[in-house]
């Protein structure tokens, strides 16, 4: 008999209430799932002082649903004897737990013949099998037409006939390790929402920052991705900030890895957020931006992270020579291990706006098309693939993601390297307002008389905290359309979140830096909630 034992414990020191038993789907997230089945989704040890934690075993059986414990409400479990546990702390409170075995029996209604093996072989031989059940074949509705089958050879229909037949043959998975979570960083202590991304916020360097880490790394991701607001008094033209051994990306990074060393840390490698003119590099006075100076700066800054302990270095610049350059100074200080990730094919996108506010690095003229891709164009990525791979490049990225999943198939299938998709927030209410988009209009016509019962469809163009409906204009873009819809009751988020990543890793990214990185691993994760 195959049996399945689920241990359940609770520690619970004297200043804290005796809580009584919860539903497993209820256990929060941060309790840890110490089997081989979850070890990937969770740090490898339980913590001291958590109010509950569970182990569950992988071994096949029937589990009928827990509900209670203490009201005795257990279908397809039997409660043993309670036993005593005793935190080992000082001043903690001995608690009873229980022991459940959870297996695999079942009443069922099959009638014993009383044979033995040899009799029931006997009669099989003679032909007396027992009477099978009855044949059940579904009918159509009425009126269905009666019709020869046609004679197909390949019916694609018979490997989808089931769910079981659908997930053998599935072939995209997305799992937690394919996410790298991009988080917004300030100087401040408190946690500041960015009124253009919902769900997203600047985080404290020191306190938001953690929290959010812990969070992510309880639901199994553990790459993450730093972009810096930099105070105006620390910019200027050259961006010399940037490479600042104190400033506050090295700082984070050696914060973090100090707290959570297992966790992989991306960098941003570019002069805009430090920069006084909002650029990638630095701008002569005749407004060209400068690219083998930049590249210089660039070299400096991927340094000083690296020395901070960054995993990967991400030019975003899109600077000429620039991963060569990077990959000859980071070698030289011997930082041979230290990958770079190179944005490979990064367009001139109006799906950045948001994005830029949240770093306080809007252009302060002109716009970055001298530098960064033109939207038009396919087969030049070829040329920055080719550029990038010579150049030492360990991973190539495309930015935007799921408008560009052409150019993501493209470098999939001229390059070995791994690839990476940058899942971009979305495109600002300027931005929206000029294109009008045919989707947003049938997004204001759906809405209609929805103003009053949703508050979010009544925000002002002034209000960057709602979803704007302004002249028929709501926020768009790969984020916020999900974001926008499932506040309008139009889409179901979860399910269109999880289908816009699969598209990317189906198009053949390998990684993908999303806002989603926490909420969908906790769907994936088999949990519900933030």
């Amino acid at each position: 008999m195959l049996e399945r034992v689920v241990i359940c414990w609770g520690v619970t020191e004297m200043s804290q209430p005796s809580s009584s038993w919860v539903p497993l789907d209820k256990v929060r997230r941060r309790r840890r799932l110490a089997s081989p089945l979850f070890r990937a989704l969770s740090p490898p040890t339980p913590r001291l002082g958590s109010s509950m934690a569970s182990i569950l075993s992988p071994a096949p059986g029937n589990v009928g649903v827990l509900r209670s414990i203490d009201d005795k409400v257990c279908v397809g479990l039997r409660p043993l004897a309670p036993r005593t546990c005793v935190d080992v702390r000082r001043g903690s409170k001995a608690r009873p737990f229980s022991i459940v075995r959870v297996s695999n029996d079942q009443d069922v209604s099959v009638k014993s013949s009383g044979l033995s093996i040899e009799e029931c072989e006997a009669a099989a031989v003679a032909g007396n099998f027992p009477d099978p059940p009855p044949l059940y074949k579904p009918q159509g509705p009425a009126g269905t037409p009666v019709v020869n089958p046609l004679s197909l050879t390949r019916r694609p229909r018979r490997n989808r006939k089931s769910p079981q037949l659908r997930a053998a043959f599935q072939e995209t998975t997305l799992s937690p390790s394919n996410f790298v979570y991009p988080l917004f960083i300030h100087e401040g202590e408190e946690d500041v929402p960015i009124g253009a991304m919902p769900g997203c916020f600047r985080l404290g360097w020191r306190h938001g920052l953690i929290e959010e880490v812990y969070k992510a790394r309880d639901v199994g991701v553990y790459s993450f991705v730093l972009f810096p607001k930099i105070p105006d008094a620390l910019k200027s033209q050259a961006g010399d900030e940037a490479f600042n051994d104190n400033g506050l990306i090295p700082r984070t990074i050696r914060l973090l890895k100090d707290k959570y060393p297992e966790i992989v840390i991306y960098t941003d490698v570019a002069l805009d957020p430090y920069s006084s003119d909002g650029h990638d590099g630095i701008v002569r006075e005749d407004g060209v931006i400068m690219n083998d100076e930049t590249v210089y700066q660039l070299c400096k800054q991927a340094v000083s992270q690296a020395r901070a302990g960054a995993d990967v270095v991400s030019p975003s610049d899109m600077m000429d020579g620039r991963v060569g350059a990077i990959r000859e100074a980071l070698d030289a200080e011997g930082f041979h291990d230290v990958s770079i990730m190179s944005y490979t094919a990064k367009y001139a996108s109006s799906f950045y706006g948001p994005f830029r506010e949240a770093l306080d690095s809007n252009p302060r003229f002109g716009d970055k098309k001298t530098y960064q891709m033109n939207p038009a164009n396919y087969r030049e990525a070829l040329v920055e693939v080719g550029a990038d791979e010579a150049e030492g490049a360990d991973i190539l990225l495309v930015k935007p993601g799921l408008p560009y999943l052409d150019v993501i198939r493209l470098l999939r299938d001229n390059s070995a390297l791994p690839i990476a998709a940058y899942q971009a927030s979305y495109a600002g209410f300027n931005e929206i307002n000029r294109s009008r988009s045919l989707l947003v209009a049938g997004v204001h016509k759906a809405c209609g008389d929805m103003e009053e019962q949703v508050p979010e469809c009544r925000g002002d163009e002034g209000s960057a905290s709602t979803v704007h409906m302004v002249g028929g204009v709501s926020v768009s873009g790969e984020y916020s359309m999900i974001k926008a819809g499932a506040v309008l009751k139009m889409i179901d988020e979860e399910k269109v979140m999880l289908e816009s990543l699969l598209c990317l890793k189906r198009a053949g990214a390998d990684i993908i830096l999303t806002y989603f990185a926490r909420q969908a691993a906790t769907v994936l994760a088999g949990m519900k909630g933030k």
